[in-house]
């Protein structure tokens, strides 16, 4: 599995921006996918996940509430609304996926910088 983060930008604080996760290769269906990031000087965090189905997310606690994760089989796209965005959200993200078993994420893409301004 091939992994496209995109979508990353320069926003205010209180915008809001969607992140696409494009998968290339078999069977993307059936693998769980993550978001994570790379803040400046900080080690890479869990932001989200969602499970092959679609049917259980799961969010770090400092974006509950403000970030939706979501995937749309039909195109191989696993998405990341981020709303009511603030400057601690300046980070690089990047998407991941793993199989369903798996509890290491296998598969990375090359991240996508979002950067919020005060």
């Amino acid at each position: 599995v091939q992994l496209q983060a995109s979508g990353g930008g320069l926003v205010q604080a209180g915008d809001s921006l969607r992140l696409p996760c494009v998968a290339s290769g078999r069977a993307f269906s059936s693998y769980d996918v993550g978001w994570f990031r790379r803040a400046p000087g900080q080690e890479r965090a869990f932001v989200a996940r969602i499970n092959w189905s679609g049917g259980s997310v799961f969010y770090a606690t400092s974006v509950k509430g403000r970030f939706t994760i979501s995937r749309d089989t039909a195109k191989n796209t696993v998405y990341l609304q981020m709303n009511s965005l603030e400057p601690e959200d300046t980070a690089v993200y990047y998407c991941a996926a793993r199989t369903a078993s798996a509890t290491m994420w296998s598969y990375w893409g090359q991240g996508t910088q979002v950067t919020v301004s005060s």
